[in-house]
């Protein structure tokens, strides 16, 4: 293993993409949902987020309230301490990116960081997130966040292995795109945290702005490289090494299908949208996706060309395919 360029990779590996400046993206102004506008906000995020943020200053006031009235507890003490909770937490985060992660350059993981260039641009940021690579030891995660003025992106190693130049980049690029978006979004923001840290004490509201906020972001994974949504879903649900035995368009199909109270109850708790929903927002790019209501099944209409979208592989023996529909209405 002597002798190899570590900018190329080990032998057997395919050459790393040389970096070069992207150019400047040809977009739309107008916000929607087609990859060719500016990303749309979730249509639940904004009003989901001024009742999140009264409750939290409610907290506060209250807090101040009872310690001017003498009582003071371990509740009392956490809401007067979140600024600096805050604070440090950020801090220690981007602090650990900055001895332990690899920052991405023109040089280490080149690829990446054009990735990161590119969807910076593609939504009008004027200044570029660092990125850095983090060792996940098998996990597929990657997270965006910020201390002062500084916005970082962290994409775990193992995500290489699926968005590598010798295996399918568009995925990576998809999920760059997330994450870039969360701060293109404003949603790493300091004193957007601050008033959102009453999150973890409201598992429904606070959840429902959470799982809001993921929408607005595969939004802009969307925008960003529509052709890398589905292997990215594919990805979360069968992992990196069996993803290509999951079908995008079978596990959106079951969106609407699945039902009951405890699937209802399951969405509306977690924090990220529930695979089988995601996709199918990811699918379909007329309408915002689903917080609380499952998917509606689709009705193609009269004449409808077959679905133009994402291609459809068959696992081998099988001789029918099956005909998808994509319904594109007015961009919001």
């Amino acid at each position: 293993m002597t002798g190899w360029n570590p900018q190329v990779g080990p032998p057997g590996w395919a050459p790393q993409q040389p970096y070069s400046p992207p150019p400047p993206p040809v977009v739309q102004q107008t916000r929607g949902l087609s990859p060719y506008g500016r990303p749309a906000r979730h249509s639940w995020e904004i009003p989901m987020l001024v009742i999140v943020v009264t409750l939290t200053v409610l907290g506060y006031l209250l807090a101040i309230l009872m310690v001017a009235l003498g009582e003071i507890n371990q509740y009392v003490g956490l809401f007067l301490g979140a600024p600096l909770l805050v604070w440090i937490g950020r801090g220690s985060t981007y602090a650990t990116m900055r001895v332990n992660g690899v920052k991405m350059s023109p040089t280490q993981f080149p690829e990446g960081y054009r990735m990161v260039q590119e969807a910076a641009t593609r939504y009008g940021m004027k200044k570029v997130p660092d990125a850095y690579v983090l060792l996940g030891n098998g996990q597929i995660n990657a997270f965006a966040s910020g201390h002062g003025y500084r916005r970082f992106v962290v994409v775990y190693a193992d995500l290489f292995e699926i968005g590598g130049a010798a295996r399918q980049p568009d995925a990576l690029a998809f999920i760059i795109g997330h994450e870039v978006g969360h701060i293109a979004a404003g949603h790493v923001s300091y004193w957007r945290q601050l008033g959102m840290f009453l999150v973890p004490f409201l598992p429904i509201l606070g959840n429902t702005l959470i799982r809001a906020q993921e929408y607005t972001a595969d939004n802009h994974g969307f925008c960003n490289r529509p052709n890398g949504a589905p292997t990215a879903m594919q990805t979360l649900a069968g992992g990196k090494y069996l993803n290509s035995l999951v079908g995008f368009h079978e596990m959106a199909d079951r969106a609407p299908r699945e039902k009951g109270f405890f699937v209802w109850l399951v969405n509306a708790t977690a924090t990220h949208p529930v695979l089988t929903w995601r996709m199918s927002a990811l699918r379909d790019r007329s309408r915002h996706g689903r917080m609380f209501l499952r998917p509606a099944a689709p009705q193609p209409p009269a004449g409808a060309p077959p679905y133009g979208g994402y291609p459809q592989p068959m696992p081998s023996g099988y001789g029918e395919t099956t005909t998808y529909y994509d319904y594109r209405g007015p961009a919001s």
